[in-house]
């Protein structure tokens, strides 16, 4: 299905290109500025740190619906192996095989193209087999930290977990920004929780992928006016999931990364977080997300922490 009329509107609405010149290789990150960073820091108050990512484990979220996403595989490569000889310091080591974004994770800006085309306008062929992202890798990502706002979608209806296939719209994030008694600014690192993930938490890894709840077409123009750095969620999918439009797959990752440059973070593990935020009586806290800097990656395990 080419891509409809009223995504082509959006598009125009929300990009990016060109913003930070023509070079520019991170998107909104640059939003995230020393000033914005220094504020951020002053969210800290209880010292609470609040881990957010999954355990990195062979029965992860994956399900195999994603072709190539492959969960951590662990295997020990050496076991306390006396390698400088009898009697001395013997050393274990281990490796890992898994997908970029099989867990907890960053999609980068080359995670999906659109019309043959990336972030700022380069082109999708940049992507080679031996050199992965030759422009726009994650490895450009800058070093992200800055204030974190949690949008409780669930919390601010009154319900644990949204629906499967339930569309988060403009008007929940309204709802969620009204509850969390702030307002989300330039710079802001916004994590939305459906409550998606309590299903993987309670082993139930297909009912976590599918049906899932997830951004609307239409949410990327709300992140836009608000300049928000990155968005991530508590949901495999990151959008609604099937799509609000018949056959329409994966607009929101378009319009985000392709015209926006926004980075954003799926499987995040939002739970902990909501209760403490709920607790504190505040959804605003210092968020260090740090990319792993694969060269070449369209995308990075991340384990962020919130700091309240």
């Amino acid at each position: 299905m080419p891509l409809p009329q009223e995504f082509h509107d959006i598009a125009k609405r929300v990009n990016n290109w060109g913003r930070w010149g023509t070079d520019d290789e991170i998107g909104t990150l640059n939003l995230i500025t020393d000033q914005v960073v220094r504020e951020a820091a002053g969210c800290i108050r209880s010292g609470r740190r609040v881990p957010l990512a999954l355990p990195l484990q062979q029965d992860g979220v994956q399900t195999g619906m994603i072709h190539g996403r492959i969960n951590p595989l662990h295997t020990m490569t050496a076991i306390n192996q006396e390698i400088f000889g009898p009697g001395t310091v013997a050393t274990s080591d281990d490796a890992v095989t898994m997908g970029l974004q099989a867990a907890t994770h960053w999609d980068g800006l080359t995670h999906v193209s659109h019309s043959g085309r990336l972030y700022n306008n380069r082109p999708a062929e940049s992507i080679t087999a031996h050199g992965g992202a030759t422009s726009l890798g994650i490895e450009k990502a800058a070093p992200i930290a800055s204030r974190g706002v949690l949008l409780d979608i669930a919390r601010a209806h009154g319900t644990d977990r949204l629906p499967g296939g339930r569309a988060v719209t403009p008007e929940d994030l309204d709802a969620a920004e009204e509850l969390a008694g702030t307002t989300v600014r330039a710079g802001d690192i916004v994590l939305v929780r459906t409550g998606q993930m309590q299903h993987y938490l309670a082993g139930d890894r297909q009912a976590y992928a599918f049906p899932s709840p997830g951004l609307s077409l239409h949410t990327p123009e709300w992140f836009h006016a608000r300049d928000v750095a990155a968005v991530a969620n508590d949901t495999l999918t990151f959008e609604i999931f099937p799509p609000e439009i018949e056959n329409l797959w994966l607009p929101v990752h378009a319009l985000d990364l392709v015209e926006m440059g926004m980075m954003q973070g799926q499987n995040w593990n939002l739970e902990e977080l909501s209760t403490a935020c709920a607790t504190e009586g505040r959804w605003t806290f210092f968020l260090s997300a740090m990319a792993e800097p694969f060269v070449g990656g369209s995308g990075t395990p991340v384990a962020p922490v919130a700091v309240l």
